[in-house]
Parts: C-alpha cells; sequence; structure tokens
C-alpha cells in the first residue's frame, strides 16, 4: 500500500486531511467528524480492522487505533495480559492493549507533531500517514494469530508466541 510511488506526491497536509488521503486513494470507505477524528475499515491478512485516528490540537498529538472484531472473554483476560505483555516486547511502535470494559483487544500509537517554525498548525507528510497506517495493519496482521490461539484454542501466551511467529522456509 504505497502510495510514494504516486506521480504527485502530496505537500504536507493537516493531520487529519493527510490521513483521508490516504484512505481515499486506496480506495477506503471513510467517515470524518470534522478536524479531529476519521476513521476507515482495512482488511488485512487475518481479520477486518477498524482504524481511528484522533487528533488533538491542544497537545499536537495524532493518535491511531486499530481495532478487530477480538475481545477476551472474563476466563481468559489474564492470559490476555500476559500475551499482552509479550507481543509489546517485540514492538517498536505503538502497543496493545485490552480495554476492560469489554476486553477488545486494540492496537494503539501516538505521534507527536510540532509545527515548523511560523507555521500554526502541525503538518503530517504522506511518508508519516502511511507509517502509522501500515505499522496498525501489519502489527496486528503479525500478532492476530497469537490472539487466535490464546482465546481460542487455549495456548499458553509463551506457546501462542512460539508458534504463530514460526517462520517457515521452502516450499510445501
Amino acid at each position: 500500500m504505497s502510495l510514494i510511488e504516486m506521480d504527485a506526491v502530496p505537500a504536507p497536509a493537516a493531520p487529519i486531511d493527510m490521513l483521508e488521503h490516504v484512505f481515499d486513494t486506496n480506495g477506503w470507505a471513510f467517515e470524518r467528524s470534522g478536524d479531529e477524528e476519521i476513521s476507515t475499515s482495512v482488511v488485512g491478512s487475518w481479520a477486518a480492522y477498524e482504524l481511528r485516528a484522533l487528533w488533538r490540537e491542544e497537545d499536537r498529538v495524532l493518535q491511531l487505533i486499530a481495532r478487530a472484531e477480538l475481545q477476551a472473554p472474563d476466563e481468559l483476560r489474564s492470559a490476555a495480559y500476559e500475551a499482552l505483555g509479550l507481543i509489546n516486547e517485540q514492538l517498536w511502535m505503538g502497543h496493545f492493549e485490552l480495554w476492560s470494559a469489554d476486553g477488545t483487544i486494540i492496537f494503539r500509537h501516538a505521534t507527536l507533531l510540532d509545527a515548523a517554525e511560523g507555521q500554526a498548525s502541525p503538518d503530517l507528510t504522506l511518508g508519516q500517514a502511511e507509517v502509522l497506517v501500515d505499522a496498525a495493519v501489519e502489527e496486528f496482521d503479525r500478532f492476530f494469530p497469537v490472539f487466535q490461539l490464546v482465546l481460542f484454542a487455549d495456548t499458553a501466551p509463551a506457546a501462542a508466541m512460539v508458534a504463530a511467529l514460526l517462520e517457515t522456509v521452502g516450499e510445501a
């Protein structure tokens, strides 16, 4: 999903505007709530992910949240938290968490944006927007099997990590 190959790379823009450009160029239907929020749905390798971006102008923070239909029931919350800890150790950007209200597993990443000198508000570049979106989808795809094994196959989190992240070599 690289837009860099396009003939005309857009100039940096307000964070939600740039994400709208990325979503639109990829053909993803999106819903926008003013200059503060935008959401879309992206089909990954394992599931459809809802992506929601929230812009806080006063803090100059752009937060991207990815969510799948993946919930940890009360009796598996302990195992889910253990899996989250093991997974988060592997991440360079963002983190997974479990919403306490309903057990939904989400990926969250926040980016602090600073305005250029003489500029009133910060802009987001096309490259930054792509990195944020790609990281959310790729990390969820990478670790979705771990969550499936822990939540649906009664696999211990450490064993699920080994099984899900095993890379095969060659062809069968």
